[in-house]
């Protein structure tokens, strides 16, 4: 399969950015035929809604935004569901049954928050059940019963991928069922599927996927599941270089959908495919979204010189999420890296106010007569 033609001929136009919300999809779940449901509503009573499709015999769970600042996935899953239902996606539907919940959180997708209304992150709730969206999500999980769940994520430009010096652009993990991190049958058909997920993606973004830390937490709900003998594959959609907002990520997740359904229908288990997923290196927290090096500042009547990072924060100002930089450490950058990094060669730092870089301070300032702005050179 040409998975990168596929997916440019059924990427779902209408979603686009990183701010994904409610109003965002309902238009699209409502021209779908058949297959909606409403499973549950959360905190504040929006709906929750449920697209089934299929009637083959593997059964597979798919949840998006449980974390509701995370949108990638929920636009990678309507480029999914674009291609299901197509004539060239047909098969699968014979070969699977599925269940999606393209927006487990549709309160904090609207505020743009990973929490939900109650201030609640659902991924630390698995055990508890203390909230709407939680029991929503058990209770799919009972009634269906699948094969396999995919837990669908984002995360942050904070991860590389190991010590590559390449950002996590996607990552994967085979939840730990206990506290000793054991394998057993269940975690290693999960492990067998992100081995064949990673081997494709390697064609598109070679060294630029994660194998996300595997500490057992029944809280959890990717835990908790593979606890409960349903092999289970967290999704991580992460920052490839220059896309903040996302757009080749999303591709990336498709892809990884796709080259995950071929393994499991082709159903061939390689020798090697565990000691494969264990050398998916481990994302580390190695990165910012700029370094610059070599600054010149005046400190206590001293010329030194010194690195600093920044980091962007999102906030959402007036429906658009908008990507503030501040400064975020200060001094030795040794083993970190930036998705933008700008050497400056000695030229003096100034900001018109103290002169000297500080934490959590907006990263607007000079170097020499070069103005930086929101982090970023402004020619």
């Amino acid at each position: 399969m040409d998975f990168e033609a596929i997916h440019a001929q059924y990427r779902e136009p209408r979603l686009h950015g990183r701010y994904i919300h409610l109003k965002d999809i309902e238009p699209i779940l409502e021209g779908y035929p058949s297959g909606i449901t409403i499973i549950g509503n959360s905190v504040q009573k929006k709906p929750i809604y449920a697209y089934r499709m299929g009637s083959g015999k593997t059964k597979i769970l798919m949840w998006s935004q449980m974390h509701g600042n995370e949108s990638t996935t929920t636009k990678a899953l309507f480029d999914f569901f674009n291609f299901i239902n197509s004539e060239q996606g047909k098969p699968l539907l014979q070969q699977f049954s599925f269940l999606c919940l393209p927006m487990l959180n549709p309160d904090g997708s609207a505020m743009y928050t990973r929490e939900n209304a109650n201030g609640i992150d659902l991924n630390r709730d698995a055990d508890a059940l203390t909230q709407p969206e939680s029991k929503a999500l058990r209770e799919a999980f009972n009634t269906f019963k699948p094969d396999f769940c995919y837990n669908l994520h984002d995360q942050r430009t904070i991860y590389g991928a190991g010590d590559s010096g390449k950002p996590a652009t996607v990552s994967f993990l085979a939840p730990a069922y206990n506290l000793e991190r054991d394998t057993n049958a269940v975690r290693y058909s999960a492990m067998h599927v992100i081995a064949a997920m990673n081997k494709e993606l390697q064609k598109y973004i070679p060294q630029q996927v994660g194998r996300f830390d595997d500490a057992f937490n029944i809280n959890c709900v990717g835990d908790t599941f593979q606890f409960l003998n349903v092999p289970t594959i967290l999704f991580e959609a992460g920052h490839f270089q220059g896309d903040y907002a996302r757009e080749q990520t999303r591709k990336f997740i498709f892809i990884a959908l796709l080259a995950g359904l071929q393994h499991i229908n082709e159903n061939v288990i390689v020798s090697n495919e565990i000691h494969d997923y264990l050398h998916i290196p481990q994302n580390k927290i190695n990165f910012y979204d700029f370094v610059y090096k070599n600054i010149k500042i005046n400190y206590d009547s001293y010329k030194i010189i010194t690195n600093f990072a920044v980091q962007y924060k999102e906030v959402l100002i007036d429906n658009q999420v908008c990507f503030t930089a501040y400064i975020a450490k200060i001094g030795e950058l040794e083993a970190c890296f930036g998705h933008k990094e700008y050497d400056a060669n000695g030229a003096v730092y100034s900001d018109g106010k103290n002169n000297i870089p500080e934490l959590e301070q907006p990263a607007n300032f000079y170097l020499d007569t070069i103005r930086i702005e929101n982090g970023k050179i402004v020619d």
